[in-house]
C-alpha cells in the first residue's frame, strides 16, 4: 500500500460527498474533493504518528473489521489526537436496513479500546494494542420522538427500538 507523507494532518475517513475543509478527505470512491482514494479495509495510507484529528461519519459500520480500523487509527494518530466517530445506533432500523452494514455499535463498543476500562470490567483484550479514552458519547435522537419524550428517554431507549438514530463518540488517543 502506498503511504502518503503528511504531518500534523486531520483526516475525514469515508468522506463520500461530505468534504471537510482543512482535512484530508479519504474515500473508497473517487469523487470531487476526495484527496486520497483508498480501501480502509486495507488500512490508512499514512505514516505512523502523523494525525492530530480524525472525523468519520457512517463509515465504520461498512468495514470488515472494527478492531483492524481502530488499530490503524491508533497507529496513524499522535498521542492526544481527537477521534470523532458517528455510527448508526444498534437499536435503530438504520443499523440494519442498509445491506452494506457489517457492524453494529453500542455505548460500550469502544470500551474494548480503553486498556483501563478493559481491566476494570474484566473484558477480554483480544490482543488489542490501540488505547483510547472516550471523552464524549451523544445520541442523535429520531426526530419524531423528540416531541413526545421530553424526559425518560433512557427508559424508552432500553425497551424500544428507533428512539436513537445514531450515536456519536469522541475518543482521545493515549500512547
Amino acid at each position: 500500500m502506498k503511504r502518503y507523507d503528511h504531518d500534523q494532518v486531520k483526516l475525514n475517513l469515508g468522506s463520500s460527498d461530505r468534504i471537510l475543509s482543512g482535512f484530508l478527505n479519504l474515500d473508497i470512491l473517487p469523487s470531487a474533493g476526495v484527496d486520497i482514494v483508498c480501501d480502509l479495509n486495507e488500512g490508512i495510507p499514512l505514516n505512523d504518528n502523523t494525525v492530530t484529528e480524525i472525523y468519520t461519519s457512517h463509515t465504520l459500520e461498512h468495514l470488515d473489521d472494527t478492531v483492524h480500523i481502530m488499530e490503524e487509527i491508533f497507529r496513524v494518530c499522535k498521542n492526544g489526537a481527537l477521534v470523532k466517530i458517528k455510527v448508526p445506533y444498534f437499536k435503530s432500523i438504520g443499523a440494519f436496513k442498509d445491506p452494506t452494514h457489517k457492524r453494529f455499535f453500542t455505548e460500550e463498543t469502544f470500551t474494548y479500546f480503553d486498556r483501563e476500562e478493559r481491566l476494570k470490567h474484566r473484558l477480554v483484550d483480544y490482543g488489542i494494542v490501540a488505547n483510547f479514552k472516550t471523552t464524549k458519547t451523544a445520541y442523535l435522537w429520531s426526530s419524531p420522538w423528540l416531541r413526545f419524550l421530553p424526559f425518560k428517554k433512557r427508559f424508552f431507549m432500553k425497551y424500544f427500538w428507533n428512539i436513537v438514530r445514531s450515536i456519536y463518540f469522541e475518543l482521545v488517543v493515549v500512547k
